[in-house]
């Protein structure tokens, strides 16, 4: 019994030591990695508007294969033909849903209206990933959100 009394009062040492040090760099590093989140936002800003005159504005998607997708979407003056974007966050499979950040993808929706995007086999314009459908639906999701929330910010 003593010894059972010995290990678990070392478990907890240890434990607390090392949930002291996590807690000690948590607090080193939470205002450079707010500060460097900051600092890609404003970068993806400037990035989405192509050098057009335009509006930006973030949008979210919770429904993508790895979790949330948020972008940052570019739009021209009319508030809803979309420029380009640029990916904040996406968790997605790495070579398929990650494609999301390609050219090739991200460039498909320029020039079109974001209250109807819709991959091909939802009746949309928007050729899906190849083997990531779920993925291209939720950044059409997202770039919605984003004129949504563009919308209610004016």
């Amino acid at each position: 019994m003593k010894k059972l009394l010995g290990l678990v009062l070392s478990l907890t040492i240890i434990s607390g030591v090392c949930a002291a040090v996590l807690a000690y760099v948590n607090g080193l590093t939470a205002e450079p990695i707010k500060a460097a989140a900051a600092k890609a936002r404003e970068a993806a800003k400037a990035a989405v508007l192509c050098g057009e005159d335009g509006f930006t504005a973030e949008g979210r998607c919770k429904d993508g294969y790895g979790g949330d997708i948020v972008l940052m979407v570019g739009f021209k003056k009319d508030k809803k033909t979309v420029i380009s974007y640029k990916v904040l966050q996406a968790s997605e499979t790495p070579g398929l849903g990650m494609k999301l950040k390609t050219p090739e993808f991200a460039g498909q929706f320029a020039g079109k209206d974001s209250a109807s995007l819709r991959v091909k086999k939802d009746g949309g314009d928007i050729e899906a990933i190849t083997a990531a459908t779920i993925t291209s639906r939720a950044v059409c999701r997202a770039i919605e959100d984003a004129r949504r929330n563009l919308a209610e910010a004016q």
